[in-house]
Order: structure tokens, then sequence, then C-alpha cells
């Protein structure tokens, strides 16, 4: 399952890019809380606590314990805005959730024994994922950090799909319970195709082929004036 993690807020009153901007300069992230049948509250967190918290990847798919004006809430991380030039984290929403509410989330799918696959040690291909997250439905307390899907006995121009996840208790794969169930492939094992280098195709600058041309050309004149030439030149003798 998946861990629970503790993030410190702060409550705010004040709204607005300028205060947003404020905040940011001075360590903090905005964010706001909100779902679960109640009013959204602004609350702001500590940047640099936030950074050491994503240096774990299931950070983001994990329920947060958060207090709010001193009574603690369980939230997940629904959006997550972030500098496009650097590393810094500019606002945050986080959704409320309830422990006999379902829950949907997006979680990472770990291809296990992958270099130990049939298809990669005697028939020489690679393990392909062909998707690398799914989402799911389950209660808060089944929420797992990833799900594992071992490709140990797949074959060359084998696939998985998602059917053949083993799911946890209490956890249900999206694209498999909608009204139109899509049993998408989720990995493969292939051969790497190898493009051959084509030859290089040297293109003449436009001008330079009828300049050889016109050099031919006068050379074979040279070469038939001169061949004239000496025939008179012999006939002359003749005479």
């Amino acid at each position: 399952m998946a861990t629970d993690y503790d993030l410190n807020t702060v409550s705010r009153e004040d709204a607005g890019t300028s205060h947003s901007r404020r905040m940011r300069r001075e360590g903090m992230v905005p964010a706001v809380v909100y779902g679960a049948g109640k009013d959204s509250v602004s609350v702001s967190i500590s940047h640099n606590e936030l950074l050491k918290k994503l240096n774990n990847e299931a950070f983001l798919n994990s329920i947060l314990t958060i207090a709010v004006d001193g009574k603690e809430e369980s939230v997940l991380i629904k959006d997550i805005q972030v500098h496009p030039a650097r590393r810094q984290v500019m606002h945050l929403d986080l959704q409320r959730v309830r422990s006999d509410v379902a829950i949907k989330v997006s979680i990472p799918l770990a291809f296990i024994n992958d270099d130990i696959a049939v298809g990669v040690k005697l028939g020489g291909g690679t393990v392909t994922p062909l998707m690398n997250e799914v989402e799911i439905s389950c209660l808060p307390k089944d929420l797992p950090e990833r799900l594992e899907v071992d490709v140990e006995a797949l074959e060359l121009d084998d696939m998985l799909y998602l059917e053949d996840i083993v799911l946890p208790e209490g956890v249900e794969i999206s694209l498999l319970t909608q009204e139109e169930p899509a049993n998408e492939p989720i990995v493969a094992v292939r051969l790497l195709q190898i493009q051959e280098e084509e030859p290089e195709v040297v293109e003449l600058a436009e001008g330079e082929e009828g300049e050889e041309g016109v050099d031919a050309a006068a050379d074979g004149e040279e070469g038939s004036e001169s061949s004239e030439s000496e025939g008179e030149s012999e006939d002359s003798k003749e005479e």
C-alpha cells in the first residue's frame, strides 16, 4: 500500500497574483484545498519541505495528511504546477479524500524481471513498455504505490495487456470497468529495428554539371580540330 505522508501547511487569507509572488519569494508554495463537500481553503507550504518529499516518486500518488486550522485532513495532489525553466513548484491543488469513498489515481507500472525475460535471453529482444502508468480506482486505504508486472515469461513478440495485471484486493483499473472496456497492451518483447545507413548522394550545385559538359565538348572540338590539322599536314607532305 502507498505510504502516508505528513505535509505542514499554513492557512492564508490573502489571494491574488501579487500575494502568490510574495509567498514564493519567501520560500513558500501557494496551494488550495478543496472537495468532499467542504469550502475551499487557501494554504501555503514550505518549498524546501515539498522538494524533499518530491524526491520520492511515490509521493505524487500517495495520501497526504495535512493540518488546516488545527484539523487534520487527508488529501491527494490533483495538480502541480512547476516553473518551466527551474526546479520550482509554483502551485498545488489538493483534493480532500474520504475513507469511505473510492478515489481515482494514476499510478506507475513497474516491469520486473525484464533482464531475464525469455524473449530477451533466448530471442535477443528488448522489453518495450507501451504504457508507463494506469488509472486505478480504490478506497484510500487500498491505494498501492505502483503496480508490478512480471515479464519473465514473455517470449519474442509476446505482449501483456491490462487484464494481465495482478491487482491488489480492492483495486480496479478504470479502462477495464468503463462502459466500453479497453484492454490495452502495456508491454511487449520486440527485436530492435536497426536502420541501415543509405549511401550518401552528392548533388552537384546548379550549373556545375553544365560547365563540365561544356568543358568536355570544348575538349572534343579541340581534339577534332587537331586531328583535321594533322590530316591536312599529311596531305601536304604526300603532294
